[in-house]
C-alpha cells in the first residue's frame, strides 16, 4: 500500500526566503517562517476575518469591495501563502484535496487516468492524494483511512471495486462524497458514477470488421471474479456477444477466451486461437494491453497482421499508435472524463446528497492492424 501526494509532501506552505548574512547560513534561511493569514491581513490593512473569508471563499453577508479582494489575493500570491489542508479540514472549511484510488496503478490505462485527473484537479486548485490498491480490499480500505486521515475534501475511486463490498460499505459509513470512474455503467448507490460507453465503443469495432467481411471473430478479455466479469470489461464481453449474435456470427465458446489484462494474457490467448481448427479471421480485446501481447506473439509466430489475422483492442492508449502494425482501437474521452469526475467530486464535496452519472461516448481509431478477411485457413496450412 502506498499513499502519495501529488505536490510538495512536507509542509503545506512554502515562504520566501528572507535574506541571509553574508558568510553564513541562518537557521531561519533553513527553516523559513510560514506566512500567516494575519501576516497578509497587517500588509493589507485589513482584519484576519476578512483575509479569512477572501481566501477561504465563506460566505459573508457584508459584501467585500473588490478592490479590497484583489490587493488580498495579491499579497497572498508575493508572500507565496499555501493554505494547511489539515487545519481547514479541522475547521470544516474545504481541504483542496482529492483522494484518488486506484485498483491497478500498474495497469498503463490507470497510469494515464490518473495524470489526466491530476492536471484537471491543479486546474481547479486541488491537489491529488494518491492510493494504489494493488486490488486487494484491505489494502483499499487501509488506503481510505489514510486519505481521510489528510481530510479529502473526496474520493475518486478508478477502476471497479464492486467485487469489494467491505470497502464500499466501509466508504458509505464515512463523510467522503465518492466518485467511481471506469467502473462500467451501472448505478452505485450513494456514489456518482462516471463512465465510457462500453457498447458505442465494441458496436462500432464491429461496423469496422463486418465492413472488412469478417465474420469469424473472437474476443479476448476477462477474468472473473467471484463468478462474473466485473466493471467496464464485463460490458465489452456482453456488448460483443450481443452484437455477435444480432449479426448471426458463427461465435463458438472457443472464441471467447478469458485472460488476465496483461501482455501474456493476450499472448496466451492469441495462441490458444491459433491452435483452433477453424481460426478466427479477427479479435477483438478489451483493453489494448490484451491486444498489444497478441500483436506482438502474432508477429513472433510469423503472422501476417492484418493479412491473416486483424486485431482490434479499445483504450487507445500512447503506445498503441507505436505497435507494428499500429492498432485500431477505440479512444477513450479521458481529458473529459477526468473533467466530468473532478467537477463531480469538487460538486458532490459541496452538496454531499449530490449524485452524478455520466456516460461519454468514445472514438473509433482505425490504423493498421485491421484489414480485410481473407478465407478462414486450417491451422498449421
Amino acid at each position: 500500500m502506498r499513499a502519495v501526494e501529488s505536490t510538495d509532501p512536507a509542509s503545506p506552505d512554502s515562504g520566501s526566503p528572507p535574506p541571509q548574512a553574508v558568510g553564513r547560513v541562518s537557521s531561519a534561511a533553513a527553516h523559513p517562517r510560514v506566512p500567516t493569514m494575519q501576516d497578509i491581513a497587517d500588509a493589507s490593512g485589513v482584519s484576519q476575518s476578512t483575509v479569512s473569508r477572501v481566501l477561504t471563499g465563506a460566505p459573508n453577508a457584508i459584501p467585500i469591495n473588490p478592490a479590497t479582494r484583489d490587493r488580498i489575493l495579491e499579497i497572498a500570491k508575493q508572500m507565496r501563502y499555501r493554505p494547511n489542508p489539515l487545519a481547514r479540514g479541522l475547521r470544516g472549511a474545504r481541504t483542496m484535496l482529492l483522494g484518488v484510488i486506484v485498483r491497478e496503478i500498474t495497469d498503463p490505462f490507470f497510469a494515464g487516468a490518473v495524470d489526466a485527473i491530476s492536471t484537471e484537479a491543479n486546474r481547479r486548485g486541488y491537489n491529488v492524494v494518491l492510493g494504489d490498491a494493488h486490488g486487494r480490499t484491505e489494502e483499499a480500505i487501509a488506503l481510505r483511512t489514510v486519505l481521510e486521515t489528510r481530510h479529502c475534501d473526496a474520493i475518486l475511486l478508478l477502476g471497479d471495486t464492486s467485487d469489494q463490498p467491505r470497502l464500499m460499505e466501509d466508504l458509505r459509513d464515512t463523510n467522503f462524497p465518492v466518485v467511481g470512474m471506469w467502473q462500467g455503467t451501472a448505478p452505485t448507490p450513494g456514489s456518482s458514477i462516471i463512465g465510457v460507453d462500453n457498447k458505442f465503443g465494441v458496436d462500432g469495432l464491429m461496423d469496422h470488421l463486418l465492413r472488412l467481411g469478417h465474420r469469424k471473430i473472437a474476443f479476448i478479455g476477462g477474468v472473473f471474479v467471484e463468478g462474473r466479469l466485473i466493471g467496464d470489461i464485463g460490458e465489452r464481453r456482453v456488448a460483443f456477444l450481443e452484437r455477435a449474435a444480432a449479426e448471426g456470427l458463427d461465435t463458438p465458446a472457443v472464441f471467447v477466451r478469458d485472460a488476465r489484462n496483461t501482455l501474456g494474457g493476450g499472448a496466451g490467448a492469441l495462441r490458444a486461437l491459433m491452435d483452433l481448427p477453424e481460426r478466427p479471421t479477427a479479435i477483438m480485446a478489451s483493453t489494448d494491453v490484451l491486444a498489444i501481447g497478441a500483436l506482438h506473439t502474432a508477429r513472433k509466430m510469423g503472422l501476417d497482421v492484418p493479412g491473416e489475422i486483424s486485431i482490434v483492442g479499445f483504450d487507445d492508449l500512447p503506445m498503441a499508435e507505436y505497435t507494428t502494425p499500429a492498432l485500431t482501437t477505440v479512444r477513450m474521452p479521458m481529458a473529459q472524463m477526468a473533467a466530468a469526475g473532478v467537477e463531480a467530486a469538487v460538486d458532490k464535496s459541496q452538496d454531499r446528497q449530490a449524485i452524478t452519472l455520466r456516460i461519454l461516448k468514445p472514438t473509433i481509431v482505425i490504423r493498421e492492424s485491421s484489414g480485410p478477411a481473407r478465407p478462414t485457413a486450417p491451422s498449421g496450412t
